[in-house]
């Protein structure tokens, strides 16, 4: 049993290291070699630095965001602790489809200090500004910026219309209680030729755990304009530092940052990750980063510039990811 729990996550890590590095050798073979390299060892490591430092911040106010929304339920987790359920499940994220990994994981430890539907209402209140801050900086950046590709705005367009039909269920859920019933039933409908007894288990869990998911959502709600506007602020220094990396980049190898467009690119890029063909979103990742940045990056540094992003930005993830994984873990259920 233990094996095979070890198997199911080392592979699609594998598979996920896999197809990014082989993109990235493509994307290596299609851009001007020689002058690459020559790029590489003239590389300024204080921005290199910089560049995971960023990274770090994008951690950090992961942890700083998530313990806020546990305090707007009453609850409290510690920094330390909040800062390693972000962390490790950067790690899950980074190893399944569309990074859909790391909420599970989330709940999950969330649902360690806090009961279970007050866990899911945190994370989902997570993805519902994440969500809501890349509708509205996207439409923001790609005016600001001039970087108007159709396909930026065909991003956008889909996304928001995603959005705007998961802030319809969820206004579903928080005016009537009747339609969680509703839900459960129609559950019970599609599973009871599974086995009634199995059917009426599941539907009655998928009510309790909606119910005190919508008493959390309603709690949350309740609290005060500048707690909500706090949560924002903090998605924003979530992101923004994530989505500098690339420029950190660029100046590491005597580049235009071009800070503007590359922030433009990283909302389009991130949007397209979310397409769940790939652990990690590895070679549509690459591919989608080339495709955007070589619109105003210089086809010999491409390679280059996606390659150490990727090591920043996704790698770590793995790798550090991994380590807290192992620790949390070993504390948990070994010592």
């Amino acid at each position: 049993m233990e094996s095979n729990k070890k198997s199911s996550t080392v592979k699609p890590m594998i598979i996920g290291l896999i197809v990014s590095i082989i993109t990235i050798i493509v994307i290596f073979k299609l851009t001007e070699t020689k002058v690459t390299w020559k790029i590489i060892f003239q590389a300024d490591w204080r921005f290199l630095l910089l560049a995971l430092f960023l990274h770090f911040l994008f951690w950090f106010f992961w942890g700083v965001r998530l313990k806020q929304l546990t305090s707007m339920l009453k609850a409290e987790i510690p920094l330390g602790y909040a800062l390693e359920i972000s962390i490790a499940s950067t790690f899950l994220a980074a190893i399944t489809p569309s990074s859909a990994g790391g909420e599970p994981l989330r709940i999950k430890m969330l649902s360690d200090k806090i009961p279970l539907g007050s866990a899911t209402a945190v994370v989902l209140a997570e993805r519902l500004l994440d969500a809501i801050f890349f509708v509205v900086a996207l439409v923001i950046f790609l005016a600001i910026s001039g970087f108007a590709t159709k396909f930026g705005f065909d991003v956008g367009a889909i996304f928001s219309i995603c959005l705007i039909g998961f802030l319809l269920f969820l206004y579903l859920i928080v005016k009537d209680e009747r339609n969680i019933e509703r839900l459960s039933n129609w559950i019970y409908s599609k599973l009871k030729r599974f086995g009634e007894d199995k059917a009426s288990r599941i539907a009655n869990r998928v009510k309790e755990e909606s119910l005190m998911f919508r008493e959390a959502l309603v709690d949350m709600l309740k609290n005060p304009f500048g707690r909500v506007a706090l949560s924002i602020l903090y998605t924003a220094l979530i992101w923004f530092p994530e989505f500098l990396v690339p420029s950190a980049v660029l100046l590491a190898l005597n580049q235009d940052p071009a800070i503007l467009l590359s922030i433009t690119a990283q909302f389009i890029l991130v949007i397209v990750s979310l397409i769940p063909l790939t652990p990690g979103s590895s070679g549509i990742a690459e591919a989608g980063m080339v495709y955007l940045y070589s619109k105003f990056v210089p086809q010999a540094v491409l390679g280059v510039l996606v390659a150490i992003w990727r090591f920043v930005t996704y790698y770590t993830n793995i790798f550090v990811g991994f380590i807290v994984n192992v620790k949390l873990l070993k504390s948990k259920y070994l010592d």
